[in-house]
């Protein structure tokens, strides 16, 4: 099964400014409070983006882990180089294809991560088994990804202003079912771990702009709601409509993100 997505900087930084803006908790302090990731630790985190996560890592363990991040994106890739040298930090970061096999030996990580892009991956299995692979025994897998209840309230704007069924999406189709069921199969525990974050928007503007940038970059995933660039424009518009109904009705908006946290041993 082949997922057509790639992020990109622009929308990937909006998305994550919303969230930071307008959501009631955070969910890097949740990630590392579940992880404590240790000085001496070696972490490769996987589908890495820009590198948020693993500065956090860097973070926490005073920059004494050993840190690598990999991602397909060679934008967001120097987003991650650039940011690593303004901090002075030492973290490694490398083209990498989780479609493809890992290029490293067995048992060289203490912690993989992959953070909301696991479900991206076009054979599932295959993917785990590198990341069980290279793990070390005893060694951790976290993933995070959308929970089937996530955002409710946005796919309901988005059904009633196109008057059409929501299109599967990668994630909450996905990892709440055959994702984590392979990684039963494959690690001796596996840990779910729920966070809820609720996005309160009282005006529409920060609703339409976290609308546009995840419909505009995953346009290939929502075809069946629109093709052209006529087209997306005239869905925000009805967006835009339904979502001022929708305040001037219930006073605010709020989004909520469920996301479930995956805690796999080796």
């Amino acid at each position: 099964m082949t997922i057509e997505y790639q992020e990109t900087a622009k929308d990937l930084l909006t998305r994550i400014d919303i969230h930071q803006k307008y959501g009631a908790r955070d969910i890097d302090q949740w990630m590392i409070e579940l992880l404590q990731p240790s000085p001496g630790d070696v972490i490769l985190d996987v589908g890495c983006g820009a590198g948020k996560q693993c500065f956090l890592y860097w973070e926490k363990t005073a920059g004494k882990a050993s840190i690598t991040g990999g991602d397909i994106s060679q934008e967001l890739l120097e987003k991650a180089r650039a940011e690593n040298a303004r901090r002075g930090a030492s973290i490694r970061f490398m083209e990498l294809d989780f479609n493809q096999p890992f290029p490293f030996a067995a048992e060289q990580f203490d912690l993989v991560s992959c953070s909301f892009a696991i479900y991206y991956a076009g054979d599932i299995p295959f993917t785990l088994r590198e990341m069980h692979r290279v793990l070390k025994t005893g060694g951790r897998l976290f993933t995070t990804g959308p929970m089937p209840e996530n955002k409710k309230v946005f796919y309901d704007i988005i059904r009633a202003a196109s008057g059409k069924p929501i299109p599967p999406m990668p994630g909450s189709s996905r990892y709440a079912s055959l994702i984590l069921n392979t990684m039963r199969d494959l690690f001796r525990q596996v840990e779910v771990h729920i966070f809820e974050n609720p996005l309160t928007f009282e005006t529409v503007e920060p609703f339409l702009e976290y609308t546009r940038a995840s419909l505009s970059e995953d346009r290939k995933l929502w075809k069946p709601l629109f093709q052209s660039k006529q087209e997306f424009e005239n869905l925000m518009q009805a967006i835009e409509r339904e979502a001022r109904a929708w305040i001037a009705r219930e006073g605010k908006i709020v989004m909520t993100k469920v996301v479930g946290g995956f805690i796999a041993t080796k």
